[in-house]
């Protein structure tokens, strides 16, 4: 009897029925429901708000706004690290129906044009400094005139009309954050109430620049009923709820920290808990003892560093429970010791990105520990993906690789005056992500790699993943990136860059050693190359693309 071969096409679950209401009204029920509660604890500004006070708080900034003449559909930068007045802009946005353009913390002056000039921003609310970043000093280099009263006239950037500082000194030509609430009037404040009732969930809300780890940046332009049903869904999945206080030490202007952290944390009552403006492992092991904190968000990267903190142990970490490791693929190592060394029993793996709202698959808190860190779970209610092969676009059998393709509520509007880009990536409603993904027998996923990131090495297709997790079962590595570079006979051969632990030693042959026998012959790495760090995005993905460029040099096809 021939056996059923089953596509890899699936339909996730029609309940529960999808949220129809907007951001605005979303935090409205929050304050009904929980007014008194804590919903936001920023510990390094020492700022503690609940549902009423964030709400009041978030009203009143944005009654200044629409008193500085904003109006709905109009676009807001917000340009700086997690603190608390990110998030009263986010929902001062939102209940005004402007929309919130989150930008990058690492960006420079020359990206933050591009931004503000794409997307047209009229309003921009930045931090004074981080780090060794001078926001400010950065702005003036594009608006020589700033220092002038009232608004911002610039030829460069000629959208561009308010600036908002999050803390730092008065300083000519810029608004204190805290000032814009005091410009509001009794007239702002009616028309906020009755602009708040004349938002669809269908408008547009939120764009994101996605860089990420290939290049261009393309602003995903997102709606309320996108992402606030990502949030609602990702909280039920990892089992959120009103007691529940979740660490977010994710930036907050990436999907993980804004929907997945806040605004799952909204439509479930759960308290945001920042440890600090950005992330610091030892800064959250303190805030997930001092607050008692039961969720904990984070790429990889960022569970690395906190296990691997030499004051790990001081720490009570007991209070944990769930949370959520996306961003990247999860070495099982390090998975185990979250789970066993961290509390976090619960924890799961989400999928997805920035133009599906983000996630797509997560898994369930009580999948094995094998679908964990062997698959990226199942699909989320309301959303339906397929693989497709890259070249022909025909749904590929169950087990076999190809592109994998979303559709359903969580899609993007599309890319922000880009209709080329948003053509390319939406075909009949289905974004095609780029991502090479395997959907088994029980409809788990898995990613084994991104198409420009596939290794062919004379012939064969290579997905580095597989070879990341063996090399990182080596006990001397505490991370590993494969990746291909050319080569003459080959095309392509593989190379392993490496990570060792602190004080550890290890040479090339340990770990080609350490290789043969154990992975096909044609897996193993032909080189390795020891590195301190990887390039990153903020929010923890390493950056293929650049390290295949920085390792350029060492190689050529000669």
């Amino acid at each position: 009897m021939k056996a059923v071969v089953h596509a890899s096409h699936v339909i996730g679950a029609c309940e529960p029925s999808l949220i129809e209401q907007t951001i605005g009204a979303a935090l409205e029920l929050a304050v009904q429901r929980w007014p008194e509660a804590e919903a936001l604890v920023s510990r390094h500004q020492n700022v503690r708000l609940s549902w009423a006070g964030l709400k009041a708080a978030a009203d009143a900034f944005a009654a200044g706004l629409l008193a500085l003449g904003l109006r709905p559909g109009d676009r807001v930068g917000v340009w700086g690290p997690n603190c608390a007045e990110w998030t009263i802009a986010q929902f001062a946005t939102a209940r005004a129906g402007m929309i919130q353009v989150n930008i990058n913390p690492a960006y420079r002056a020359s990206e933050l044009e591009y931004t503000l000039r794409k997307v047209g921003v009229k309003a921009l609310i930045c931090a004074a400094s981080f780090k060794t970043s001078d926001y400010v000093a950065m702005v003036e280099t594009l608006l020589p005139s700033v220092a002038g009263a009232g608004e911002v006239r610039s030829k460069r950037l000629p959208a561009l009309a308010h600036l908002i500082m999050i803390g730092g000194g008065p300083r000519a030509g810029w608004l204190a954050f805290d000032d814009v609430a005091a410009l509001r009037t009794g007239a702002c404040e009616r028309d906020l109430v009755s602009l708040t009732q004349s938002l669809h969930p269908n408008d547009a809300i939120n764009i994101q620049f996605t860089s990420g780890t290939t290049g261009s940046p393309k602003g995903a332009t997102l709606s309320h009923r996108n992402v606030l049903n990502n949030a609602y869904f990702v909280g039920l999945g990892m089992g959120l709820h009103e007691s529940d206080r979740l660490c977010i030490p994710v930036p907050l202007y990436h999907c993980f920290g804004m929907v997945m952290g806040n605004l799952a944390c909204l439509v479930h009552g759960a308290t945001m808990v920042y440890p600090s403006a950005g992330f610091e492992p030892r800064a959250v092991l303190e805030a997930i003892e001092a607050e008692r904190c039961t969720g904990l968000h984070g790429v990889p990267t960022m569970f690395i560093a906190e296990l691997e903190h030499p004051d790990f142990n001081r720490f009570d970490l007991s209070s944990l429970r769930t949370g959520l490791m996306a961003g990247s693929p999860c070495p099982s190592e390090v998975m185990r010791k979250v789970m066993d060394r961290m509390h976090m029993q619960e924890i799961g793996i989400a999928y997805g990105m920035t133009e599906t709202s983000p996630v797509s698959f997560q898994t369930a808190p009580d999948d094995s520990f094998e679908r964990r860190v062997g698959t990226i779970g199942q699909v989320q209610p309301h959303i339906e993906v397929k693989v497709v092969d890259p070249d022909t676009g025909e749904i590929v059998p169950r087990g076999q690789p190809g592109e994998l393709c979303t559709r359903g509520y969580s899609v993007m509007l599309g890319y922000w005056d880009d209709p080329d880009k948003t053509a390319e990536a939406i075909r009949d409603g289905w974004m095609h992500t780029g991502d090479l993904a395997v959907i088994d027998e029980a409809g788990y996923g898995s990613i084994v790699g991104r198409i420009k990131d596939m290794i062919i090495r004379g012939g064969e297709n290579i997905y580095p993943r597989e070879i990341e997790e063996f090399i990182y079962t080596h006990p001397m590595v505490e991370d590993v990136q494969v990746i291909g570079v050319p080569d003459a006979k080959f095309g392509e051969e593989i190379l392993a860059c490496v990570k060792l632990r602190a004080g550890a030693v290890a040479d090339t042959k340990d770990i080609i050693a350490y290789c043969r026998g154990q992975v096909a012959h044609y897996k193993v790495p032909r080189y390795v190359r020891f590195v301190d760090t990887f390039p990153m995005t903020v929010s923890g993905k390493v950056q293929k693309y650049l390290l295949r460029e920085e390792m350029k040099a060492d190689f050529s096809e000669g």
